[in-house]
């Protein structure tokens, strides 16, 4: 299977929903490596790195996100093939 990298905006009620908490959760169940960030904004910026099976699911579950979010929209900034991981795991980075 391929190793990929995305990078995802996601939009609505996405800060003070433990969205980054979770997302950090469900890509370590995944094995997925990046990080997940608050942008000043108000959105969320997620990139992850993995196979494209997972990373599939990964964006499949940040259409919903956990319980208390509202995910109004999600944009795919970037997505490529890769050959191996910038990220040795996956990390919670401060707002940016």
């Amino acid at each position: 299977m391929a190793l990929i990298a995305i990078r995802l905006h996601i939009f609505g009620k996405v800060q003070g929903v433990f969205f980054r908490q979770s997302t950090s959760e469900k890509a370590h169940s995944l094995a997925l490596s990046g990080y997940v960030r608050n942008r000043i904004n108000g959105f969320v910026e997620a990139f992850f790195e993995g196979e494209e099976e997972f990373i599939n699911e990964m964006i499949t579950w940040c259409e919903k996100g956990p319980s208390l979010a509202i995910v109004k929209k999600i944009e795919i900034i970037e997505k490529k093939i890769i050959h191996s991981r910038s990220f040795t795991d996956f990390r919670i980075q401060k707002t940016f």
